[in-house]
């Protein structure tokens, strides 16, 4: 059996799309007999750069506030890794906001 984490990202409305593909054809998202399998819901980020970052939106010391997009999705324990790779690869943030939980779901 093979253990499910779930995972959430959030990111720039406008680079869903790529961060989405880029989760998928990393093996995220895979439930039965389909792939890239994930639920999106629009939202606001909030956030300050602080001195020594380099903001992809926003000023260093300045609050921002940015549509984004919440993504979730499921991933095998063994391909977390190189899930949580593909996703920093596609986000434009310098430090994407990321989270990750084991689910009681388990795949045969």
């Amino acid at each position: 059996m093979t253990q499910l984490h779930a995972l959430v990202t959030y990111v720039p409305a406008d680079h869903a799309e790529a961060v989405l593909t880029a989760l998928g054809d990393a093996g995220a998202g895979r439930i039965g007999n389909y792939s890239h399998c994930a639920f999106t819901a629009p939202g606001t980020g909030r956030f300050t750069p602080l001195t020594g970052s380099r903001p992809f939106i926003g000023a260093v010391g300045q609050s921002e506030q940015v549509p984004e997009v919440r993504i979730e999705c499921v991933v095998e324990a063994e391909l977390l890794d190189a899930v949580v790779l593909a996703l920093r690869s596609a986000h434009p943030y310098e430090e994407p906001a990321l989270m990750s939980w084991e689910v009681n779901g388990h795949r045969s």
